[in-house]
């Protein structure tokens, strides 16, 4: 199942990110080690919606749509625009810069945000965006 939206083109990134996940079983362990956190993603596009996906890197090591998984809330929730993740996960531009000019709003533990950075490195190499 596909996490791509139309209506969010940089979404295919999830789709990346999840299959760099699953494809390696060490390579998971690892990520869910190193990032003992469920990130979450509101992404807003240029017609204003908004729609949610989370990184579960804390017990499955997985990519899915929604806020965070069931029953459960993210450690860390990160707000920005559907253009903005693009550049992110593409390493055109990084996450520090997009939060000291605002265009990235951090809610929860700021710290475990700095985490994320590695997974979406990995994400860089296999998504096309």
């Amino acid at each position: 199942m596909s996490l791509k939206s139309d209506l969010f083109p940089s979404s295919a990134a999830f789709d990346a990110i999840n299959s760099s996940l699953q494809s390696d079983d060490a390579e998971r362990k690892d990520a869910v080690k190193k990032g003992n956190a469920v990130f979450g993603f509101t992404l807003k596009n240029k017609e204003g919606q908004t729609d949610s996906w989370y990184i579960d890197l804390k017990n499955k090591g997985e990519v899915a749509k929604g806020e965070a998984p069931s029953g459960k809330k993210a450690d860390v929730t990160l707000s920005l625009s559907d253009d903005d993740f693009a550049k992110l996960v593409s390493g055109k531009t990084q996450a520090q810069r997009l939060f000291m000019s605002g265009k990235l709003k951090i809610k929860g533990d700021v710290m475990k945000a700095t985490k994320m950075e590695p997974v979406l490195k990995k994400a860089q190499t296999k998504a096309k965006l």
